[in-house]
């Protein structure tokens, strides 16, 4: 079979070594956003200018500085950031920190469940037993199985938290700086808003695989030479990671979208005042939406995706000839593409911020777009390198119960085409939300006859953008289970998200230049200023549709990838899907996604409308709210969206969680394997749909407001009826695309890894009804 080039000694070295390299270039972009000072008076390393001012920070349009503004953006951040209105748990950190003590009472219990349930299989027994895949061969006991996989589940789950909470701070230290930056022009701006998504995406990326480095070697040195027993253990890093980012999602998507449609429906349609006006009592409540949701939610969602492929492919690999010949490299050969990931990103960024200046909005969304395809390009080199130096020439991989064949070039192919499906779907989710096309430009022409028509112009849409990604997927699944059965798909997964860095420096960027432009408009900057953070946030909005579109995307290849390491691990022969027991699994799963979405939105739907009447009951009891001369209550607004997050969060994350549970508990393998296979295929559709939907929705308006183009400017201004025809449209999109579709994909892939987790307790005790009858 031949060995590999990279021996085990230089892979232990290479993967925490590229981790260190990707965290320390997060902390040079914190550094140089840092630059950017908010308190009149600080000068930083390049001296101070006129009026105390850091030559930095002087407006080269205006040849002016205003003490006024910077103090006010300062003032605005610190709302946002901090807990300024107490209380009320105003700030995003405060309603994290709110979340996450209701999240650690859930991963407190969980964690007992999976201890309960794994330890049980063989009666807590502390001697060891046969092997699961080699019966031959004595493994470590399940009780040890038990601890391992609590100690795995809680890491992940930690991780997962923490890369949230990172990012959300990340988002609101750079919001005001963005602003100030944008008095220098676009490009200016742009560098310090894509700058700080690169924070959080290095920072991710290189401690989700640093993190994960360690636990398997920490491991390791109680399981020995049981590596089946050892990443198996480690599958719980997954189900933390994912368990967590289902509650950011879901909690931060109602908090957000509450606060967006109860801002837009009586500001913008009622009382027809711009977006982020500060006389909207719930504009502080959607700019901390957006931190907690599209930020913190979306960072913990994608570690998700990353943890759980890495978990996949290397459960499989443990029972392929990697693991039987303890060949280290090659088992590591996940960690090793998501290390080639973190330098091809670096490489990337670098595009974006020091060779390539931006200097017309024109230039915005191609610089985004440019990314996607160089660190595209780069990765399919780095998969090659990889794949020459860290695999054998051929090896086995375990195919359900037989061993299968493979060359080297076969899995790079696998890498790549995940790699590839994924650059399609994300300029396929483009074609169908970015204003500068047909798709969503005749939707906004649709405005000109009401909101009726733009709904169903805009839910068109969305039905037909599921094509294309669906072919790419299917291709991909084809294509690498042809090459290298389930360990191939779940590489191919790996592929799609092996550019993660750059993938969410792009995605945060979007709701950084959103909340640059409310600040501008809340501290009274000139509109020039306003036209530039739009100009970004617009850019942003189109790339965030992108990038929610590899999410789901990877979710469906991780899920099926899981989904194939649980039907081995449970034993399963063959799902039939015409034995009863498997078919009325498949039609419930495929129920569970329409279920699911049904409690998100009526959740977003009911806090929305405590939203509007506290909106209205303000601007009617509230003497001068109108014109300016008195302050809206802010801390209410905030205080209804943060309990209905806190609150409505528990039944959707419920439902998600004890699913797999009841149904392999009571049901038994087979059902539960229908369960799996049904939310899969009718999750991914549901999700790609209301993405784009909501995108498109989004970018219609955005698209009648900007009046760029002849055909834009019949159909605005802002205030006119097709132009509040298109407000309705995005706020039924907005819980649709930033809320139930994101919070889909999590949904598929977690019960998926949560089978997974539990399937020796399945295999062994599950069944109970159809044992009983």
């Amino acid at each position: 079979m031949g060995e590999a080039i990279l021996s085990d000694i230089f892979t232990n070295v290479l993967i925490p070594a590229t981790a260190v390299v990707g965290i320390a270039f997060a902390l040079l972009q914190w550094v140089l956003v840092s630059k950017v000072r908010l308190s009149p008076g600080e000068a930083d390393a390049e001296g101070t200018g006129k009026n105390g001012y850091s030559e930095y920070l002087i407006d080269e349009e205006e040849g002016l500085n205003d003490h006024n503004v910077v103090v006010k953006c300062a003032e605005i951040q610190r709302a946002i950031s901090e807990d300024a209105l107490i209380r009320a748990t105003a700030g995003a950190s405060s309603f994290l920190f709110t979340e996450y003590q209701y999240v650690g009472i859930f991963m407190a219990i969980f964690a007992i469940l999976i201890f309960l349930f794994l330890g049980s299989v063989e009666g807590f027994s502390t001697k060891s037993q046969p092997c699961t895949y080699s019966k031959d061969k004595t493994c470590k006991p399940a009780l040890a199985n038990a601890i391992f996989s609590t100690l795995s589940f809680l890491l992940g789950g930690i991780t997962s938290v923490v890369s949230g909470f990172l990012g959300m701070k990340i988002a609101t230290y750079a919001n005001a700086r963005t602003t100030l930056e944008a008095r220098k022009g676009v490009g200016k701006a742009f560098i310090i808003a894509f700058r700080s998504g690169a924070v959080m995406g290095f920072l991710l990326a290189a401690n989700g695989l640093l993190i994960l480095f360690i636990s398997i070697n920490l491991f390791k040195l109680y399981y020995g030479d049981d590596w089946e027993g050892l990443f198996e253990a480690i599958t719980g890093y997954g189900l933390g990671g994912s368990s967590m980012a289902l509650f950011g999602r879901v909690g931060g998507g109602i908090y957000t979208k509450a606060a967006d449609v109860g801002a837009d429906l009586v500001g913008k349609v009622e009382r027809n005042i711009p977006e982020d006006d500060p006389r909207n009592p719930a504009v502080i409540a959607d700019n901390v939406g957006d931190n907690v949701g599209d930020i913190a939610g979306m960072g913990s969602d994608l570690f998700g995706s990353y943890a759980e492929s890495s978990c996949a492919a290397l459960v499989v690999a443990s029972i392929s000839s990697f693991g039987i010949n303890h060949d280290l490299t090659a088992m590591l050969y996940p960690l090793l593409i998501s290390s080639m990931g973190i330098i091809v990103c670096l490489i990337t960024t670098l595009f974006a911020t020091d060779f390539f200046e931006i200097k017309a909005v024109k230039e915005i969304e191609p610089s985004l777009k440019r990314q996607l395809i160089i660190s595209t390009i780069l990765m399919t080199f780095g998969i090659a390198i990889v794949s020459w130096v860290a695999l054998p020439s051929t090896f086995t991989i375990f195919n359900f119960g037989v061993q299968k064949s493979v060359k080297n070039w076969e899995l790079f192919f696998c890498v790549a085409i995940g790699l590839w499906a994924g650059l399609v779907i994300g300029f396929i989710t483009e074609y169908y939300t970015s204003n500068a096309y047909s798709p969503v430009q005749d939707v906004a022409d649709s405005c000109r006859t009401g909101a009726a028509t733009n709904v169903i112009f805009g839910l068109a849409l969305g039905y037909k953008s599921v094509i294309i990604p669906i072919f790419a997927i299917a291709v991909s699944i084809f294509v690498s289970f042809s090459l290298a059965a389930m360990y191939g798909i779940a590489v191919a997964a790996l592929g799609m998200l092996s550019t993660i860095a750059t993938g969410l420096a792009i995605d945060a960027y979007g709701p950084i230049s959103d909340n640059a432009g409310g600040i501008a408009e809340m501290a009274g900057m000139s509109h020039r200023i306003r036209e530039r953070t739009d100009a970004l946030d617009a850019a942003g909005n189109t790339t965030a549709a992108i990038g929610k579109g590899f999410a789901i995307g990877s979710a469906a290849l991780v899920s099926l990838a899981l989904f194939g390491a649980f039907v081995s691990r449970a034993e399963i022969s063959t799902v039939d899907v015409l034995t009863p027991k498997v078919f009325i699994g498949l039609l419930v799963g495929a129920m569970l996604p329409y279920w699911f979405s049904a409690m998100t939105m009526k959740s977003v739907g009911s806090a929305a409308l405590k939203m509007v009447e506290e909106v209205r009951r303000q601007f009617n009891t509230i003497p001068g709210l109108m014109e300016g001369t008195a302050r809206p209550d802010y801390t209410n607004c905030v205080k209804i969206s943060t309990d209905a997050s806190i609150k409505e969060m528990i039944p959707p994350g419920a439902l998600v969680m004890l699913t797999p549970l009841v149904v392999g508990t009571l049901f038994g393998v087979e059902t539960l394997s229908g369960v799996l296979a049904g939310s899969l295929v009718s999750g991914v559709q549901i999700a790609i749909s209301a993405s784009n939907t909501g995108g498109a929705w989004d970018n219609a308006k955005k698209y009648i407001e900007a009046g760029a183009s002849e055909h834009a400017r019949l159909l605005g201004p802002k205030g006119s009826d097709p132009h509040k025809a298109a407000v309705i449209g995005d706020t039924i999109g907005d819980p649709l695309k930033d809320t139930s579709g994101p919070s889909l994909n999590i949904l598929i892939k977690l019960m998926a890894v949560e089978s997974l987790v539990f399937a020796p307790f399945f295999a062994t005790h599950g069944g109970l009804l159809f044992k009983l009858f």
